[in-house]
């Protein structure tokens, strides 16, 4: 078990459960502190199902936004929901080959992606050579050491009902999750004027119902994990979440969820 991994992405509409709809809230404070101006071309790498792409052409006044992502079910379900006229364009293509001609955009950013891929490093020089000189690249992944209260939750009850599960626990698996590694990652791409910032959203379920049913999904390490469970184990963890998570007296799960963003500038 141990040494399985379960990161599958294939279904817009479970991740939407899952992560989306906090990524929404993240998204929005990313763009605040990236603070660009009017008529900028943005390339959204990993754009998953349009999140941030949809934030950028709602809030930065942007000529164009294009999306891109390896997994064809995610660039469906971001082409429906943009389908209007001015909305975001996407297509599939992988972060570590843009089929991008070189200085083609001012930003180009990334949300909840770096840690998934096997050479992150190669995919920031990816961002960075699509994007003109003094543009901007910046990204944000969740900090799944310390600061995503549902994860470290969940994954503690998993260990306790079985010990090899925390082999795959993502606060173990993706240490370039946090400021240092980031900006590291930043720099050797020969960025200038790096920096990072938390950003903070809450993450507050409705009943616990409205925790748990996500992970049935299978979308993504602790839903796949999940779903690979016999019924007896799977119930088991279930309790043990529930034991586990704080409820408020009217029902709901109040929890917090905490990313790490960077930017730089190609000098």
């Amino acid at each position: 078990m141990a040494e399985q991994r379960f990161d599958v992405w294939d279904s817009g509409a479970a991740y939407e459960r899952y992560m989306g709809r906090w990524s929404r809230s993240v998204a929005r404070e990313f763009l605040v502190w990236l603070d660009r101006g009017d008529g900028l071309r943005w390339l959204d790498v990993g754009c998953g199902t349009g999140v941030l792409s949809a934030a950028v052409a709602a809030g930065c006044r942007p000529r164009e936004v294009v999306g891109c992502d390896r997994s064809e079910g995610f660039v469906n379900a971001a082409a429906r929901a943009s389908g209007i006229a001015g909305a975001p364009r996407h297509l599939v293509a992988d972060a570590l080959a843009l089929p991008f001609r070189d200085a083609a955009f001012d930003v180009a950013v990334s949300g909840l992606m770096l840690n998934f891929l096997p050479e992150p490093a190669f995919a920031v020089r990816e961002l960075t050579r699509s994007v003109r000189t003094g543009g901007m690249i910046a990204a944000y992944v969740w900090d799944y050491g310390d600061g995503m209260d549902l994860l470290r939750h969940f994954w503690a009850a998993a260990a306790e009902a079985d010990p090899a599960a925390a082999a795959l626990d993502e606060g173990r698996r993706f240490r370039d999750c946090r400021p240092g590694p980031l900006h590291s990652l930043w720099t050797d791409a020969g960025l200038a004027d790096v920096s990072t910032t938390p950003i903070e959203v809450p993450t507050v379920f409705a009943d616990f119902a409205d925790l748990w049913d996500p992970f049935l999904s299978g979308q993504g390490p602790a839903p796949g994990y999940v779903a690979s469970l016999a019924p007896a184990a799977r119930d088991r963890l279930r309790e043990g979440l529930r034991a586990r998570v704080p409820v408020a007296p009217d029902g709901s799960v109040p929890l917090t969820a905490r990313a790490w963003a960077v930017r730089g500038v190609r000098p």
